[in-house]
């Protein structure tokens, strides 16, 4: 079941955000996950349209809109290729219609799904708190 973010979900998808990071994301450094993971608990969730995939009381994964930009979008390792991903996405497609995406160009899992569900690459850009490259994706659901 998808439904809105709720402030109790905080800690159980920070939870889920570091374990999805710790797959997707092995080459940035502690330091800046420690930021993010605080980043994602005290600006990201709260400032973001959030939805989140709850299985059997339990969540398993989320997405954060900005308007039609795809801010964060982890699912939990343990539930990837499942669907859950897919359900995510067309739910936010189903509100925003066209999105974009910044992923980072080291992360083939996250680049492969977005390509697979139809974003297409459109440029890579530098990202200066990381210090790692961005791939830029966008999705015309027309």
């Amino acid at each position: 079941m998808i439904r809105k973010y709720e402030t109790r979900d905080t800690d159980e998808l920070v939870a889920i955000w570091r374990r999805a990071s710790a797959v997707a994301h092995p080459f940035l450094s502690k330091d800046f996950l420690e930021q993010e993971a605080e980043n994602t608990r005290s600006l990201y969730l709260p400032h973001t349209e959030t939805w989140v995939f709850e299985k059997a009381g339990r969540l398993v994964g989320f997405i954060a809109l900005l308007g039609n930009e795809v801010g964060g979008f982890f699912v939990d390792p343990l539930h990837q290729g499942q669907g859950h991903g897919q359900s995510l996405m067309d739910h936010a497609v189903q509100l925003k219609g066209d999105l974009c995406v910044d992923v980072f160009s080291e992360n083939p899992i996250g680049r492969r799904f977005y390509s697979r569900y139809g974003f297409r690459e459109e440029r890579e850009h530098h990202h200066e708190a990381s210090g790692h490259m961005l791939t830029h994706m966008t999705y015309s659901n027309k």
